[in-house]
């Protein structure tokens, strides 16, 4: 292979690579919980659910094959099978187990901001240890859309505790409780 140089170090690209692996493993273990949950929510939200995991399965899908091709970009290859991706992965997989719709959307949840956390420190790290703005920029791009997924399954689990006036259960105690 010809010899890159755009601009970063041997080193600095191989860091880079090493943690766009672990958000590609990530990625992929929510993908394969998200389609999970598609095929197997049932009950009263069932048609809501399973459209919104389609939406979600479908961006997780192009943003894999994303960080795929960056993990190329930078002259690495990305990790690509399940043994690597269980490696890498700091979301875990929860087997032999079918929650119920609300428990889904909350391990969702959970997921979602775990890979957020993730890429926060991953986008620091691009930016200030390998001095690579483009991957940084890049993998800010993926936590926004992450945000947002996790935004919509909260307000899910959020709609679900809402009493008959639209005011969360708490919130309507607190206020009883200074009348």
């Amino acid at each position: 292979m010809r010899k890159l140089n755009i601009g970063l170090s041997d080193e600095a690209r191989q860091g880079v690579t090493e943690l766009l692996n672990h958000d590609l493993a990530d990625a992929y273990l929510l993908l394969i919980k998200t389609k999970k949950y598609h095929w197997d929510v049932v009950g009263p939200q069932f048609r809501s659910l399973h459209q919104l995991w389609e939406e979600h399965y479908e961006a997780l899908t192009i943003n894999i094959d994303k960080l795929a091709e960056r993990v190329r970009t930078l002259g690495g290859y990305p990790i690509g099978t399940a043994e690597g991706f269980l490696k890498y992965a700091s979301i875990k997989e929860h087997i032999g187990d079918l929650p119920l719709a609300t428990q889904m959307v909350s391990r969702l949840v959970d997921d979602h901001e775990q890979i957020i956390r993730n890429l926060r420190e991953h986008i620091n790290q691009c930016d200030e240890q390998y001095k690579d703005q483009g991957t940084a920029d890049f993998l800010t791009g993926l936590m926004e859309q992450h945000e947002e997924m996790a935004w919509m399954l909260r307000s899910f689990i959020e709609g679900e505790s809402l009493s008959p006036d639209g005011q969360k259960p708490e919130a309507k105690t607190a206020t009883a409780s200074h009348a």
